[in-house]
């Protein structure tokens, strides 16, 4: 079975500021928003869940077909969302908290507007090192397409 994932990271405002598509399977246009579609149909499921739970790591919260929805939930409220259809919650939690570190990262730069869209070249790079790194069972990583809306 082809490996897929799609990573998104959404502000507080419901706004998409970074998405990728990841994995070995064939990258078709309405597949990629297929992806999308599944990933904003479970932002009102995080949203209940943020509410009534104190853990930033919220698992799987939603499923289409074999495909997972993890996420994790900064303090501020910036939701990390990634599907994909793997089964290793470790090596998930590990690449939300590392992408976390990234975030805060990018989020500390004087020159970043908060809620814009994240566009470094430098935070895809070590996104992409991040999720070759995770030790999932599908290892669903071969290549990064960034979509900037």
């Amino acid at each position: 079975m082809a490996s897929t994932a799609c990573f998104v990271i959404v502000s507080k405002n419901d706004i998409p500021i970074y998405e990728a598509e990841v994995g070995s399977a064939p990258k078709k246009e309405d597949l990629a928003y297929q992806h999308q579609f599944i990933l904003h149909a479970a932002l009102d499921v995080v949203q209940d869940l943020a509410w009534t739970t104190n853990a930033m790591f919220l698992r799987s919260v939603d499923r289409f077909n074999d495909l997972v929805v993890s996420v994790y939930v900064t303090a501020g409220h910036t939701r990390f969302m990634l599907l994909h259809d793997s089964r290793s919650d470790d090596g998930i939690k590990s690449f939300f908290q590392e992408v976390h570190d990234l975030y805060i990262k990018i989020f500390l730069n004087p020159l970043y507007l908060p809620g814009s869209r994240i566009t470094s070249s430098h935070f895809d790079t070590k996104l992409l090192r991040s999720l070759q790194r995770r030790p999932t069972p599908a290892d669903f990583m071969l290549s990064v397409t960034t979509a900037r809306m």
